[in-house]
């Protein structure tokens, strides 16, 4: 039995679309398990496409090159990161908890290789920024937009003073999460949840809520 012979063609790239997708995803996956293991600078394109189980010609038809293939996977690597955080913390109604729960995700960015953005522009930023086309500058704005939206449910729900700029308040808690994931002191174990949470309701959260036209 024959079908129409309009309904060929589309069968045909219907196959063709999917074993293309096919190899992308197996190129990307292996991409991202060697940038995890190596960084950018000692992936190459003939590992990925080992990793792959691919050759160089066929890696080469879906990426022309190491810094496209790299980027499209420091891509994907990014969205499955935030979106796996935003996933958790739309499970939290308090901005503390948020925080500490931020704290904690931030820190699995530098083991977790299905977070490496952090990672990869601390220790390789002109690579990084070469893949990318977004440099070192761009991770406190990223990470601000990220926490824009629960600061501003926070402040909704009075958590932080009606008066605070909240684009403000977004990038105070970029980069103080940003300090409490990465560097280490005397005072608090970064990875001891019930610490973490103790100090951003005791010196965190008192910042927000306090009248910032108060002398």
């Amino acid at each position: 039995m024959s079908f129409p012979r309009e309904h060929r063609p589309r069968k045909v790239r219907s196959v063709t679309q999917a074993a293309t997708a096919t190899v992308v995803d197996r190129l990307l996956h292996a991409a991202q398990k060697l940038l995890a293991a190596n960084g950018i600078r000692a992936t190459t394109v003939s590992e990925v496409a080992e990793e792959a189980g691919v050759s160089r010609a066929w890696l080469y038809r879906h990426f022309p090159d190491k810094t496209t293939l790299l980027g499209a996977a420091l891509v994907r690597l990014t969205d499955a990161f935030w979106t796996d955080a935003r996933r958790e913390l739309d499970t939290i109604d308090d901005f503390a908890e948020q925080l500490a729960a931020g704290v904690r995700i931030g820190r699995g960015a530098y083991d977790d290789p299905g977070a490496l953005l952090i990672r990869l522009r601390a220790e390789e930023p002109e690579e990084f920024a070469l893949c990318t086309g977004a440099g070192v500058s761009g991770l406190i704005p990223d990470l601000a937009s990220f926490w824009r939206p629960y600061v501003e449910a926070a402040a909704a729900r009075g958590e932080i003073h009606p008066d605070h700029d909240l684009a403000e308040v977004s990038e105070w808690v970029a980069r103080v999460l940003i300090s409490l994931g990465t560097i280490h002191g005397d005072t608090i174990d970064p990875d001891d949840r019930a610490a973490v949470l103790s100090h951003v309701r005791r010196f965190i959260l008192p910042g927000l809520t306090a009248d910032p036209g108060a002398s």
